[in-house]
C-alpha cells in the first residue's frame, strides 16, 4: 500500500513538471489572472460583431451603366432603425456622371445622390478628366430587411484609340461605407475605423460626424471593358467622313438650289 502510494505521488509529480515545461514552450506563463479575464471579454465583444457584407455590381449594357450597390447587415435591421447608411463612391476617369440627370432623378424620387467634386466636365475624355466622388444616402432594400441598396447611373467616357488591343478596361474599386446612429450599437464599436464629416441628409446643410464602418466586400472591384479605336483605322475613318460630309453638302445644296424660292 505504501509502496502504491509513493508510485502514485510520483507519476502526479511528472506530469505537473510536464505540463508546466509544454505551457513554457509555448509562451503561456505570463501571469494567468491577466491573461483569461481578458480573453473571456474579448470572445465576448466580438461574438455581437456581425459582419457587413457589401456587394457592387453593374447593370445593362452599352456605355451607359447602372451601378448597384447593396449592404447587408448580420443583425435585424429593427435595431438600426434609428441609423443612416451613406456611400461615398468613387468615379475613376474612364467614368462620368451626369449632375443634370441626378438632379433629374432626385425630383422622381428614384435615387439619392449628389456629386461633390467641383469643376465636373461631362464632356472631357477619359485622358483630360479627373477622379469624381458622389454621395448616395442608401434606402432600406423592400426585398430584403437587413438590407440597403444604392442606385447611381454612370456613362463611358470616349478613350484614345489603341495600336492594338481594340477595348480597354475601367476598375470601379468600392466605395467607403459611412453609417451614423442616434445611438450606441454594438456594430459601431465592432467596425467603426474613424469620423467623417458629410452631410446629414440630402436636403439638410447641417454637418454630421459618420462613421467610416469596415465591411466585407464580395468582389475585390468592379472591372468594366470599354471598346475603342484602333490606330491603324485613323486614316480610313478620318477618308470616309470628309466624303461622306461632301456628299450630304452637295445634295443639300443641289436641293436648295432645285427647290428653293429666291427673291432677288
Amino acid at each position: 500500500g505504501a509502496f502504491s502510494s509513493v508510485l502514485a505521488a510520483r507519476a502526479v509529480g511528472v506530469r505537473a513538471v510536464a505540463w508546466l515545461l509544454l505551457w513554457e514552450a509555448a509562451g503561456l506563463t505570463s501571469t494567468p489572472g491577466t491573461d483569461f479575464a481578458a480573453a473571456p471579454n474579448y470572445a465576448g465583444i466580438r461574438a455581437t460583431c456581425s459582419e457587413i457584407i457589401l456587394r457592387q455590381e453593374v447593370l445593362k449594357d452599352g456605355f451607359h451603366r447602372d451601378l448597384l450597390i447593396k449592404v447587408k447587415f448580420g443583425e435585424s435591421i429593427e435595431d438600426l432603425q434609428t441609423c443612416r447608411l451613406l456611400i461615398k463612391q468613387y468615379i475613376p476617369t474612364g467614368l462620368f456622371v451626369d449632375p443634370y440627370e441626378l438632379a433629374s432623378l432626385r425630383e422622381r424620387n428614384i435615387t439619392e445622390a449628389v456629386m461633390v467634386s467641383e469643376d465636373f466636365n461631362i464632356e472631357a475624355p477619359n485622358y483630360l478628366s479627373k477622379e469624381s466622388e458622389v454621395l448616395i444616402y442608401a434606402r432600406q432594400d423592400s426585398q430584403c430587411i437587413d438590407c440597403f441598396q444604392a442606385f447611381l447611373p454612370v456613362h463611358y467616357r470616349y478613350h484614345r484609340p489603341h495600336s492594338k488591343d481594340g477595348e480597354t478596361l475601367i476598375v470601379v474599386n468600392n466605395p467607403d461605407l459611412l453609417m451614423y446612429c442616434d445611438q450606441e450599437f454594438p456594430i459601431l464599436k465592432c467596425w467603426a475605423q474613424s469620423q467623417v464629416a458629410a452631410p446629414c441628409a440630402l436636403k439638410n446643410k447641417d454637418i454630421c460626424q459618420w462613421n467610416n464602418m469596415k465591411y466585407k466586400s464580395v468582389y475585390k472591384n468592379v472591372t468594366l471593358q470599354v471598346p475603342v479605336g484602333l490606330t491603324i483605322h485613323t486614316s480610313l475613318v478620318c477618308s470616309v467622313t470628309l466624303l461622306i460630309t461632301i456628299l450630304c453638302s452637295t445634295l443639300i445644296l443641289v436641293a436648295v438650289f432645285k427647290y428653293g424660292h429666291f427673291s432677288l
